[in-house]
């Protein structure tokens, strides 16, 4: 679903608040929605800005499954099916983000929220990049974005991931488009971090029709109803970035990373700003939540794969609970170290049966203390590629970070007389037939 009917049926159906009093961008906003648990809200006056500011329209699971209109247990299926099979998307004349074009750049112009006391600066955290790879193509990721300056940020750009990489072979400038204010499939494909060469626009425009409008002065296209897009250059320029709060909700470092010069500014007539707070439930939900399927796909190699689960506990980055249908007494390993290769970042992961709910972490903890030994079921690898987010592990500058890694096989031995392993459940009653009234 595109964005803006999105948040009318949020608010149609009583999901979304609307905050009339004004509002600072300086902590105060971020207070507010962190308040609020995230819950999908629209500040109407954010004081000196004439346009609104919006968020946590991807905090929750069951959210997101309306925008993509399914239900929450058929995510994972549109994700894997929009992996598997992208659709190019149209390239329309005309689009709504292009409704009022700026080439006299004032970033200081918009909303961009100062989150946190610490932080480097006022930062753009739910900024899609666009840019385009002469050997790959196109690609579409988040990259956290600092002002320092009116027409000037610095991007956090990953070592080894695509937009790094392509900026690292580039002669000269690199151009990109900067999106801010997507729809949900938009938000979910810029996550998923597909292998290299496939378009993640075509894996939104899978979830839900997103067509695309080229940009007013760079060679890239863009979904034509983003809310406001930043064409600009990466440059061989760098500049301090950070420090930032990540997933782990710990505080990242200073860094010297690219420096990004905005050319023209794009926007709708009356255009809302996309807030995402750092460390909370928005940012572990997008990070997470699609490297399920990646996960998944590499179980399915070894095992019977039902579901997998990122968990929040785990900063939505580093742990990971795997469901499997097992089928013989190996399952449960293959499963382990086929999850470590569908998520490069994973540490520890658990490895439960269907009949165990993967969201309920005292029904996983359950299955370990009743499925699991650690003579039989415990998987150790030592000093392998982790997390630069993992603050335990060994890091080294210009070197990936290790980390040790581990995995619990807390499924059901076979063989064994499956009543030994079943919880047992009372009866269902009218309550109300039993209490005084």
């Amino acid at each position: 679903m595109r964005l803006r009917p999105f948040l009318d049926e949020l608010e149609k159906s009583g999901k979304l608040v609307r905050v009339k009093r004004e509002v600072s961008h300086e902590y105060e906003l971020a207070n507010v929605m962190n308040a609020l648990g995230e819950r999908p809200a629209i500040f109407e006056n954010v004081r000196g800005f004439d346009m609104p500011v919006f968020g946590g329209i991807a905090s929750d699971r069951g959210i997101i499954a309306k925008g993509l209109g399914t239900g929450r247990e058929g995510i994972l299926k549109k994700l894997m099916g929009a992996l598997r099979d992208p659709v190019e998307p149209e390239v329309v004349s005309k689009g709504a983000c292009q409704e009022v074009v700026t080439k006299d750049v004032d970033l200081d112009r918009l909303p961009i929220l100062k989150h946190l006391p610490g932080d480097g600066g006022r930062y753009t955290s739910a900024s899609i990049a666009v840019i385009k790879d002469p050997d790959t193509g196109r690609n579409m990721s988040y990259h956290r974005m600092m002002q320092i300056g009116k027409d000037r940020l610095t991007a956090r750009l990953i070592p080894k991931r695509q937009a790094r990489t392509t900026y690292d072979k580039t002669d000269g400038d690199l151009e990109v488009a900067i999106c801010i204010g997507s729809s949900i499939p938009v938000l979910l494909a810029a996550s998923l971090g597909p292998p290299s060469g496939v378009d993640e626009l075509s894996i939104a425009n899978a979830l839900d029709e997103t067509p695309l409008v080229k940009c007013i002065t760079k060679d890239l296209e863009v979904p034509a109803d983003t809310e406001i897009v930043l064409e600009g250059r990466i440059t061989k320029e760098l500049g301090p970035e950070g420090p930032f709060v990540d997933l782990t909700e710990t505080r990242d470092f200073e860094r010297q990373e690219p420096v990004v010069v905005i050319d023209a500014i794009t926007m709708r007539k009356d255009a809302m700003y996309q807030a995402l707070l750092p460390g909370r439930l928005e940012h572990k939900t997008l990070m997470g939540m699609p490297k399920e399927p990646t996960i998944c796909n590499e179980v399915s190699k070894v095992a019977k794969c039902r579901n997998a689960y990122v968990t929040m506990g785990g900063g939505s980055w580093l742990h990971a609970v795997v469901q499997i249908d097992k089928q013989s007494e190996e399952d449960g390993k293959r499963a382990i170290d086929a999850a470590f290769r569908g998520h490069k970042s994973l540490k520890h992961v658990w490895v439960v049966d269907k009949d165990v709910d993967i969201y309920n972490p005292l029904a996983v903890e359950w299955a370990v203390a009743t499925r699991f030994q650690a003579g039989k079921g415990l998987v150790v690898r030592e000093n392998q590629p982790g997390s630069s987010l993992d603050p335990s592990a060994i890091h080294e500058p210009g070197k990936k970070a290790l980390t040790d890694k581990m995995g619990l096989d807390a499924t059901k031995r076979l063989g064994i007389d499956p009543k030994k392993y079943k919880k047992v459940s009372y009866g269902k009653v009218i309550l109300g037939e039993y209490l005084e009234r």
